[in-house]
Order: C-alpha cells, then structure tokens, then sequence
C-alpha cells in the first residue's frame, strides 16, 4: 500500500492506522490516522508511516495522502465497548507489526513536521534520533499504554520516555493517560518547549517552558469525540510552527478539535478556511 512514498512531504504522521469495531460497524481510526488528516486539510504535504495488513478498508486515506506501509499479514484491530462504569473500553484484537527508524523511507528525514503517533507501543524510540532538523510532537497516548487479560488496554508508564524528549518540541496527552502519574507527566513537560494535557469538553492545560496556561475550550456540538485529542496535538504542532505564538497555536488546536467533534470520526476535521472563520469568533468571544 505504497503511495507515492518518493516525493517530498512537510509533516510525516507516524503510527498504526486501526481498524476500530464500534457498536455502528467498523471505521479506520488511530492517532496517526486523525494526524495525518488534520495536517492535510490545513494544506500540507502529508505523509503517513504505518502498518496495515489487507483487511484495512479501501478508501480509508485520501488519495493525496502519501503512505509508507510496513507490511504485516493484520492491521491493528480495536474493540471499542462499554465500560462497567461508563465511558470506553478499548479491547486489543490484533496488531500490526513494530515501525522501525529503518522503515522511514528516504527523503521523508527532511520533513519539516513529525508526529510520534503510537496506538500501543509500536513506535521505535530510536526512529526519533533519524530526524534531527525536524519539529517533532509526541501524542504519548500510545506510550502508556499496555496489553492486559482479555486483550483489555490498561495503562502503563512510558520506559523509554528519556530517548524521546530530548528530541521533542511537543509532548500531548490527555488527563485520562496520566491519572495517578501527574507527576511524572509534569517532569515531562520541564524537558520540553511546549506541552499540553487535554481535558475534553473541558478545554486543556497548555505548558509552555514547563509554565502553566488554561486554554479555553470552543463550545460544540459533540456527536463523536474520537480522535479530538490528536487533532488538537496536531494542530497545535502546526500552528506554533507556522506562527511561533504557543497561545495562539492554543486556540487554534481548541477549535481545530471542536469542530472535529461535530461529526462521525473524522469527517468533522476543518480545513484552512474553516478554521480561520471557527478561530476569529473563538478569539472575539475570548476577548469580550
């Protein structure tokens, strides 16, 4: 599944692309998967470094979405569910293979933007050390993640978090990943330039220089939350990039993932134009 893997991108997404069983039937999903299609629709030459297996359904990616796949007989497969005190339960069913530093394919080192981008641990560490001129964020979900009874997800802490962040521009988690490791996940934040914690419908906690900022959320109409985290890492990666003001960038990620959660999985993903008009009455409600 090779797509124009020879010519350049500007962001690369790195990560399993899943196959997600919901209660409505199946849908591609993952980090790198709402990663890439956020850098997309903001207008960038994107490429996506995974591993798929051929029961991945047709038509998943965009056709201008350059794609680099590790070969494996599986994709990663997820049961989303019910759990036994409400929210989601992730259940693992099958997984692809590891991506390796090898596996980058050549020209994609001069990327200006990658995103680390695990689902459960299939990232090498080391992959990082092969792009040094790029700005590279970490959705760190992936990271702490591990494999328990019954194929279930648990948490886990993240052992090879000392390659990583010397690394980093970026570093994104949500409030979920880091319950009972605050700590640690604020000892992250001290090494890198920029971090964030997500809150969902709440907003986030935006760390700048190892500094604290609220980031107000934008109002919206949820109909599916899935994936709002990644679009906001990645958009924040974006913007702070693009403009260099982490606030700004903030804002711009707020409603960036709000207005992905307003529709089915990733349909709801803005592109350029959108999120201008979406940001411009974000800021004058924010202002007063």
């Amino acid at each position: 599944m090779d797509s124009r893997v020879g010519e350049p991108v500007d962001f690369v997404a790195i990560g399993h692309v899943t196959i997600d069983e919901t209660a409505s039937g199946q849908r591609p999903g993952g980090a790198a998967y709402y990663a890439a299609l956020t850098a997309h629709r903001l207008g960038l030459r994107t490429g996506l470094l995974t591993s798929l297996g051929p029961d991945v359904p047709p038509g998943a990616l965009p056709a201008d979405v350059h794609v680099a796949n590790v070969a494996s007989d599986r994709s990663t497969v997820f049961a989303l569910e019910e759990g036994d005190r409400g929210g989601r339960r992730l259940r693992l069913l099958s997984r692809a293979a590891d991506i390796e530093a090898e596996h980058l394919p050549d020209g994609w080192d001069d990327a200006t933007l990658v995103m680390l981008c695990p689902v459960i641990n299939e990232v090498d560490p080391a992959l990082v050390a092969g792009i040094p001129d790029a700005s590279v964020g970490v959705l760190a979900q992936g990271f702490l993640r591990e494999r328990g009874a019954g194929g279930v997800i648990g948490s886990a802490r993240w052992e090879d978090a000392g390659l990583v962040l010397p690394h980093a521009q970026l570093v994104v988690v949500s409030s979920e990943d880091i319950e009972g490791m605050e700590k640690t996940a604020l000892e992250w934040f001290q090494r890198v330039p920029l971090g964030a914690v997500t809150h969902g419908r709440r907003g986030a906690t935006l760390f700048v220089n190892g500094d604290r900022y609220a980031v107000e959320p934008d109002p919206a109409h949820e109909v599916d939350a899935t994936g709002a985290g990644d679009v906001f890492g990645t958009a924040l990666l974006l913007e702070y990039y693009r403009a260099g003001n982490p606030w700004d960038a903030a804002a711009a990620a707020a409603c960036c993932a709000a207005a992905s959660v307003e529709a089915q999985g990733a349909a709801g993903i803005p592109d350029r134009a959108a999120l201008g008009a979406r940001l411009a009455a974000y800021q004058r409600r924010i202002s007063g």
